[in-house]
């Protein structure tokens, strides 16, 4: 198995391993990451990278934008989706970008997966299908897994959906969430994916253990009702958005969310982030907006400017990595 050296342990060193096997480990940093025993490697767990992508926008659009997180400026074209699409939503491995479900013109919901490769500017390409078709979906990954919940979907809004991000096919049957509904957020850690919000009006939170398929599980309230919710995060703590209204949880412990600040999208964005800064980009008022604005996820406050997309587009999707 070939894997990425990002680091290495000299042995003898008190932080080193000394014997067989993989262990997952958080580092000073906050970096949680995989400890080679063996070869005394580290290799990082990752479910975001630097490079922030944003797909489609609209039953007319599939254009896809990206965005280098860390420094503020408009977006930039990346490529094309294989079909147009609006209210599906994304996820990665840090490497390999999946955008799963989505509407191709109102309400004629989709079960297409497509996918890019972040490093690699271009046209996505199909992945795969989901095993129903939906749109204002959530979807969050753990490095490994793909992950996509709810949804409006002809046969039941409480499906959760599962992927290996790297090897292309069709999505498998994960479980179901607490309760049927659409408009979902999802985010995650290395291990635990979050579902939060519907739209109309419910505040719920469930919380999944990503490499272990089942049903979800209550995790505690949104500060109001979820209006299109969506998500993203750093290795311990989980932003979501709804209305005007931005919200955090530490991931690894259930309970109701805390207020954050505000942003000046009404809703319908999409969202991703580096680990350090959240982005929001794109929204409704009253037609698609190009704006995309930015958090620090560790400290509370209101958003602020990023830059901005392309074209307006509204219920886009954000997915990062390198």
């Amino acid at each position: 198995m070939t894997r990425k050296i990002n680091n290495s342990y000299e042995l003898g060193q008190s932080n080193a391993p000394t014997d067989g096997g993989d262990m997952l480990k958080t580092r000073g940093d906050g970096t949680l990451v995989w400890e080679g025993v063996a070869d005394t490697t580290y290799v990082p767990v990752s479910w975001y990278g630097g490079r922030g992508v944003f797909t489609a926008g609209g039953p007319d659009l599939s254009v896809m934008d990206y965005i280098t997180i860390s420094t503020t400026s408009n977006a930039t074209d990346f490529g094309n989706m294989s079909v147009n699409r609006y209210t599906g939503d994304s996820c990665s491995n840090g490497t390999r970008g999946v955008c799963g479900g989505g509407a191709t013109i109102v309400w004629n919901n989709s079960n297409v997966i497509d996918y890019i490769t972040f490093a690699t500017t271009g046209n996505a390409t199909d992945f795969g299908d989901l095993t129903v078709s939906r749109n204002f979906n959530g979807a969050c990954s753990d490095g490994t897994y793909g992950v996509w919940a709810g949804g409006d979907v002809l046969s039941s809004k409480n499906t959760i959906d599962y992927i290996a991000i790297s090897t292309t096919g069709n999505a498998s049957d994960f479980g179901d969430l607490t309760n049927s509904r659409n408009n979902v957020g999802g985010l995650a850690d290395a291990t635990r994916g979050v579902f939060a919000g519907s739209n109309p009006g419910t505040n719920i939170m469930d919380y999944i253990t990503i490499a272990t398929t089942g049903n979800a599980i209550d995790f505690g309230d949104m500060t109001g009702t979820g209006n299109e919710t969506t998500g993203c995060s750093s290795t311990t703590r989980g932003l979501f958005n709804h209305g005007y209204q931005i919200d955090y949880i530490n991931i690894q412990t259930t309970g109701n969310a805390t207020s954050f600040g505000t942003h000046s999208i009404p809703h319908s964005q999409g969202s991703c982030s580096d680990g350090t800064t959240g982005v929001f980009a794109g929204g409704w008022s009253g037609g698609g907006i190009n704006t995309i604005e930015q958090v620090t996820i560790a400290t509370t406050g209101n958003a602020t400017d990023f830059g901005d997309l392309t074209v307006a587009r509204t219920r886009t999707s954000g997915m990062s990595g390198d």
